[in-house]
């Protein structure tokens, strides 16, 4: 028996988790697992009910679980709260309660895509990028203080906050076919950068068959743009991680497309890369396939169920191959369909 807190969230939160859902009960059933789902309020939801983001009703019950399936948080009627009230405020707790240092987004090109995307034809052919960010450290945990008209935010790190994330890198570079690793710092003008840089040469050390290039953050954008194919594996910080896998997403197409996982603990969360896309909330438009394929790195890494990972990955691919699109995929001559259509057909397709 598996054990899932479910924390549904904002906007679309609710609707892409219960997609995902319908495709995990379906992948339990047909490779013989059970699973138990705990709900819990979390983001604007838990603030709504209980005045915190992460209220310790949801903290109970998360820590008496085995992995955590997050929706999204956030809606501009929270924009207003003081920052320990926001909703993301509630995400950067979970992850430093659970100890989730790790953040892995993968980016795929897909060709039947090739519509949604702003390159020329055969321009990604081949892109298959993981990015590995640091959760736990940066700007994001640092000290921070705001005075009138002034205000400032620091970027902490110390050598094994570091050094545990890109182990993780090194180790998944090392078991892939191009043994290739990026590291992305802007070492030529913060410090932290500097300690960053040279904590990658040594461990560098320790992988001799991985091939390791160093680039400054602003050049690694520009990279992502002219010559994604040259990228295999990417480590780096929270912040420059934040932003290089929300732009690296383009690759795929969508935001709706990138899944994600956050390890490092002996519980881990799991999440659409994308927000809560409040506009389009209780609408049936949202697309759940970021949300069910973290579904399926839940199982993977979790769970250890690695044939049914597959088997919902390959289902996801067959149902746009054959044509279905939500509205943030669509083209013409595909068959348009609802957050939950999609879910169904992935499902039926197990």
């Amino acid at each position: 028996m598996y054990h899932i807190a479910i924390l549904k969230g904002d906007g679309i939160g609710p609707e892409i988790v219960t997609a995902a859902m319908t495709v995990l009960d379906k992948a339990a059933k047909k490779f013989d697992f059970q699973l138990t789902y705990h709900e819990a309020a979390f983001g604007g939801a838990g603030y709504d009910k209980y005045g915190s983001p992460y209220p310790d009703e949801t903290r109970q019950i998360v820590e008496n679980c085995q992995a955590v399936l997050l929706g999204a948080v956030g809606g501009p009627q929270y924009d207003l709260l003081p920052r320990e009230f926001r909703p993301e405020s509630g995400l950067l707790a979970i992850r430093k309660e659970l100890g989730l240092y790790c953040n892995i987004r993968s980016i795929k090109y897909y060709d039947f895509l090739a519509n949604q995307v702003v390159w020329k034809e055969g321009f990604l052919n081949g892109v298959d990028i993981i990015i590995y960010r640091e959760l736990t450290g940066g700007a994001y945990f640092g000290e921070k203080k705001r005075e009138n008209d002034w205000a400032y935010d620091t970027i902490y790190y110390t050598k094994t906050e570091i050094e545990r994330i890109v182990r993780q890198a090194f180790a998944t570079a090392s078991n892939r076919p191009r043994k290739l690793l990026h590291s992305i710092d802007k070492a030529n003008v913060m410090e932290s950068s500097r300690l960053w840089r040279e904590v990658v040469e040594n461990v560098a050390k320790d992988f001799p068959q991985v091939h390791v290039e160093h680039l400054y953050v602003d050049n690694a954008a520009m990279q992502l743009i002219v010559n994604p194919q040259q990228f295999d594996v990417i480590v780096t910080e929270n912040m420059f991680g934040d932003i290089l896998s929300d732009e690296a997403a383009a690759l795929g197409g969508s935001l709706g497309m990138m899944a994600s996982a956050s390890l490092g603990g002996k519980i881990s969360l799991y999440e659409p890369a994308h927000g809560s896309a409040p506009d389009i909330a209780g609408k049936d438009k949202a697309n759940p396939i970021a949300t069910i394929l973290s579904a399926a790195m839940l199982l993977r890494f979790s769970f250890q169920e690695e044939a049914a990972a597959q088997a919902i990955e390959q289902a996801v691919t067959t149902i746009l191959t054959e044509g279905y699109r939500t509205a943030d995929i669509a083209d013409d001559g595909m068959k348009s369909i609802g957050c939950m259509q999609m879910a169904q057909l992935i499902a039926d397709r197990l």
